[in-house]
């Protein structure tokens, strides 16, 4: 198939199956004239790069994950497992910095609200009479 089609079939944009291509995720078979030419397995095989970018992998690696699909193994399987626990880890670390930079955007926001309050009660009462 053409890579209109498979795109159509993935569900994904014709520039994407370029990237992917590009990226070494995907590869195709061209014609004389160059046109690039893909199987009905690459169709799964895009659906399955879907879900590792949605999952939050970086192309790169997803590449390191590809040999447990392109040729399964223990070996493949096992360091494909340690490679997604990484990520994860690198994203919880992530996720804590972020936590901490809204709490602290939460307290700048709470000191704000204070001193508007503070101004505003300031306003209602010149000279600071009540």
């Amino acid at each position: 198939m053409r890579i209109g089609e498979l795109a159509s079939r993935a569900g994904v944009s014709v520039r994407s199956v370029r990237y992917y291509e590009e990226q070494g995720l995907l590869a195709s078979i061209r014609s004389a004239s160059g046109q690039r030419h893909y199987t009905d397995s690459d169709v799964e095989r895009v659906a399955f790069i879907q879900r590792l970018y949605a999952a939050g992998l970086s192309s790169r690696t997803i590449i390191e994950l590809l040999p447990c699909v392109d040729a399964p193994s223990e070996e493949h399987s096992a360091l494909a497992l340690e490679r997604m626990a990484a990520e994860r880890r690198r994203l919880t670390a992530h996720i804590a910095d972020i936590t901490r930079t809204r709490d602290t955007l939460d307290r700048l926001m709470a000191t704000a609200r204070a001193h508007q309050d503070q101004q505003g009660e300031a306003r209602a009462h010149p000279c600071g009479a009540k």
